[in-house]
């Protein structure tokens, strides 16, 4: 037992003895991932006022619409509907259907609504990627990926505005290979879980996507409601990993393509209800954020210094004023794309467990604890508690007592500072429904107030999904749909 004591007493004395220096390396590294968000808020104001917008298109192209579908025979069929309603050529669309290891009449329902329609059963393969890498190779043998000049990608559950494909036909006309648009919400108001589904794909619109297409960077591509030329896939589909969209957003920026926002292009999505579905999405989409950073955050990482690592070289060291410029813009998008890349909970969780709670609590085993302030006071939330209850020092002689007490406080802190967070966060929901009034459906005025007060959870959820996923092995597994709503009833 003594030299177990001896060996505590000299293990928690080397841990103290390096948490000034520990606690300084910490504040530098969390700066570092500071530099990736700081320009947040200059996009927030461009995306206040301004988004690109683009001229009526002088030509109408080709295009293939491709709908991965798992048991969605509930769905898919108003989805083709709102597709043959649109007021473009309808000569100039061909709908694929890819009915992936359905077991229920998915592929009958397409097939009456005038789809191409293939089936696809590998149970072991079953991610989204994998049934739109299938549909690409049939696409490329019975027609040839060159046949169309551009790909949409929709969910099952979707819906289109009758002019979608036309707005977005006015961004590829333009001469944009990567288009993403506006995404609407058909469930909006069915209870609070869809809700924050909802008011996350505004807040993408208003917070990245406007901006980023405005001043001509890369916005991110989110599962559905997209177009890309067909260069992109001359060699197929390749991104099958949990979260296909994140790796084609990250693979095509770092090969230097710009992806760009249409936001007259509105198309509505079906959003989850059940908490017990939502959590085991967000799992996935965290397991698929951290798989993208380790496949594309590399070569995103070297084009920030070298530019396009991609290009040859030759045509990289040109000295022109056109690549100077794309080389700018193509370094910042970049940087701009790896720090939406980066998983930030993972290193801030492990700084906040290394340095604030083990160190911390050794320091103080070891020296005591001296006028520790209660409530801290470098957020908002602690000042006010300090005004309320006074500021309360606390003091303990070196210790258990003393590890024991800094372990509490680093606990209650951290706990101010995101509660301090999350209640400014629900100003970003007052916002969006401000804002987007006029392009969301009609929801009581008690609902709204429930939605902002529940509307933190989303951040929430995706900061202790982003933990569970680093432990676990997630698979991928179908999201329910069940809504009966059709674009007729929206436009009701």
């Amino acid at each position: 037992m003594e030299y177990i004591g001896e060996f505590w007493n000299s293990m928690v004395f080397a841990l103290s003895s390096i948490y000034s220096e520990c606690k300084v390396v910490s504040g530098l590294f969390l700066s570092f991932l500071g530099i990736f968000a700081f320009h947040k808020g200059i996009y927030f104001l461009i995306g206040l006022f301004f988004t690109r917008k683009f001229e009526p298109a002088k030509n109408q192209h080709k295009y293939a619409i491709l709908i991965p579908a798992r048991n969605e025979e509930a769905v898919v069929g108003n989805l083709l509907k709102s597709i043959k309603r649109q007021d473009y050529n309808q000569d100039l669309i061909t709908t694929f259907v890819i009915a992936d290891n359905c077991t229920d009449h998915t592929a009958e329902v397409a097939r009456q609504q005038g789809a191409v329609c293939y089936e696809r059963f590998n149970n072991q393969d079953r991610t989204k990627g994998f049934a739109l890498e299938f549909l690409f190779n049939r696409i490329e043998e019975d027609y040839g990926i060159d046949s169309f000049e551009g790909y949409f990608v929709f969910d099952s559950d979707n819906l289109l505005n009758r002019n979608y494909i036309s707005k977005m036909n006015d961004a590829f006309d333009s001469g944009e290979k990567i288009i993403t648009s506006y995404r609407n919400t058909k469930n909006f108001d069915e209870n609070w879980v869809a809700s924050t589904y909802a008011l996350h794909w505004l807040r993408s619109i208003r917070f990245r996507h406007r901006a980023r297409s405005f001043l001509h960077l890369a916005t991110n591509i989110q599962g559905t409601g997209f177009l890309f030329a067909n260069e992109l896939v001359k060699d197929g589909w390749h991104y099958t990993s949990l979260t296909e969209d994140r790796a084609f957003t990250a693979d095509a920026v770092a090969h230097g393509y710009e992806i760009s926002y249409q936001d007259e292009a509105v198309f509505y999505d079906e959003q989850p209800t059940s908490l017990r579905i939502a959590l085991r999405q967000r799992t996935r989409w965290s397991k698929g954020h951290m798989l993208a950073f380790m496949e594309s955050g590399w070569s995103l990482f070297k084009n920030i210094f070298v530019g396009n690592c991609f290009r040859d070289k030759s045509e990289r060291h040109q000295l022109t004023w056109e690549n100077f410029v794309e080389g700018v813009r193509h370094r910042w998008a970049s940087f701009d794309t790896l720090g939406q890349l980066i998983p930030t909970p993972i290193p801030k969780l492990f700084v906040w467990l290394f340095v604030n709670v083990i160190l911390y609590s050794c320091f103080a085993y070891t020296y005591g604890l001296n006028d520790a302030v209660l409530f801290k006071t470098s957020n908002w939330l602690g000042k006010f508690l300090s005004d309320v209850f006074g500021v309360t020092y606390i003091n303990a002689a070196p210790g258990f007592h003393a590890m024991i007490d800094t372990i509490l406080l680093a606990s209650l802190w951290h706990a101010i500072s995101k509660i301090s967070w999350n209640i400014k966060n629900m100003f970003a929901a007052v916002y969006i429904f401000f804002i987007e009034r006029k392009r969301i459906k009609k929801i009581k005025f008690r609902k709204k107030v429930l939605y902002c007060l529940t509307w933190p959870t989303f951040d929430m959820i995706y900061r202790y999904s982003m933990y569970a996923a680093l432990f676990m092995k997630v698979t991928w597994k179908p999201i329910p749909h069940t809504s009966k709503v059709t674009i007729e009833d929206i436009e009701n």
